[in-house]
């Protein structure tokens, strides 16, 4: 099942991502024999082109820069390709985003990859999907260690979840699909859970509050509220894992069509004591309580979106917080690995303790520039 990647060519959109390009780092690092790799982005970050050119000498290495909506793009970017690893997307939690950009990228964008791999011969296909396709849903309904068939009334309330939602959907239909050369697709999702690590977009939003806040976290998550944290390196390696496996016959079969929630050892805690955790070694603290009780706090969010809502025609105005990310950073919502582990071989590569070591090490890297910036504004 972990017979490696030899002379396959693969493509991994999104690669500038947090996600993307700590795969594209692992794909380099650890498939020495890969035929090719191509990192595709809409924009190129420095940091990708910078680990290109690190390993241009053992494996070929391109990165295209272009957007996941083009076609024409699109088809030049998947001639010749084996296996396409799609995390491109983009993540809105607060409503910054309009509900047209989140579908034409998250949802459009994905549809007009699977037909350019169809008509490509594109045999492999790992979305990178997100925990959010089924919830929190709008009652708060908790999942204690959940799994792929557990039944639960995915009733979401915004528009991220549901774009990855249709567009997991349209991975999971595309299975089977005849190619042209007389084979068929196959395809599979990954569902993780909440990422931390290092790079971590989120993370440092949170180190920037604790530092304009004297150096303790704000309380966003009652302390009972567990979520189901997962490093980032554990994340890439799940998909390595999956694309080795896929090309097996035997797991193939297991993962044709099938999504898998992808977690690690990390223990369960709430989103706040996650940041504390990372954090306290730096002498970070984190406040006891949420500032207003959580029925207070709903209410004030419903207000906002009712203001927002009703100056929509005037001026563009984004509450701070909404209804969703109270749910979402306040539900119990936790899930285990088990049918990845059990289908594809997938187990955690880095441990809990690894993982906090090198995220609080990065946090400790970016915290004097943060400090001098937020001076500054």
């Amino acid at each position: 099942m972990s017979g490696g990647l030899a002379g396959i060519s693969c493509l991994v959109t999104g690669a500038s991502g947090f996600v993307g390009h700590r795969i594209v780092q692992m794909l380099l690092e650890e498939e020495e024999d890969l035929g090719e790799l191509r990192a595709m982005d809409k924009t190129l970050s420095r940091q990708l082109l910078q680990t290109c050119d690190r390993f241009q000498s053992k494996i070929q290495v391109k990165a295209l820069e272009g957007d996941v909506r083009d076609a024409e793009f699109l088809q030049r970017s998947c001639q010749g390709v084996d296996l396409v690893i799609h995390t491109a997307a983009i993540i809105d939690t607060t409503g910054r985003i309009s509900k047209d950009t989140l579908m034409s990228i998250n949802l459009n964008g994905t549809e007009k990859l699977l037909e350019v791999c169809v008509q490509n011969n594109v045999q492999y296909f790992i979305y990178t999907s997100s925990m959010e396709v089924v919830g929190p849903n709008i009652n708060g309904d908790p999942v204690v260690n959940g799994h792929e068939d557990l039944v639960y009334e995915s009733i979401l309330g915004f528009c991220y979840g549901e774009s990855k939602r249709q567009a997991e959907r349209a991975v999971l239909r595309a299975n089977g699909r005849d190619l042209h050369n007389g084979g068929a697709l196959v395809t599979c999702s990954l569902r993780p859970t909440y990422i931390f690590g290092e790079g971590s977009q989120f993370l440092q939003l949170h180190l920037d509050q604790a530092i304009q806040n004297r150096g303790v976290f704000h309380r966003i998550s009652k302390k009972e509220a567990l979520a189901n944290p997962v490093y980032v390196g554990n994340v890439a390696w799940a998909h390595l894992i999956a694309a080795r496996a896929i090309k097996d016959p035997d797991a193939a079969k297991k993962m044709a069509g099938n999504f898998y929630y992808i977690c690690d050892d990390t223990p369960h805690m709430s989103y706040s004591d996650l940041n504390h955790a990372l954090g306290k070694e730096l002498g970070l603290g984190v406040e006891g309580r949420l500032a207003m009780p959580y029925p207070v706090l709903y209410f004030l969010a419903s207000m906002m979106e009712m203001i927002s809502f009703l100056l929509r025609p005037f001026i563009r105005f984004v509450p701070p917080f909404t209804r969703h990310l109270l749910i979402l950073v306040n539900t119990t919502f936790t899930f285990t690995y088990r049918k990845a582990q059990r289908d594809m071989g997938y187990e955690p590569r880095y441990s809990w303790e690894e993982a906090r070591r090198v995220t609080c090490s990065w946090m400790a890297s970016i915290m004097p520039q943060r400090k001098e910036s937020l001076k500054k504004k």
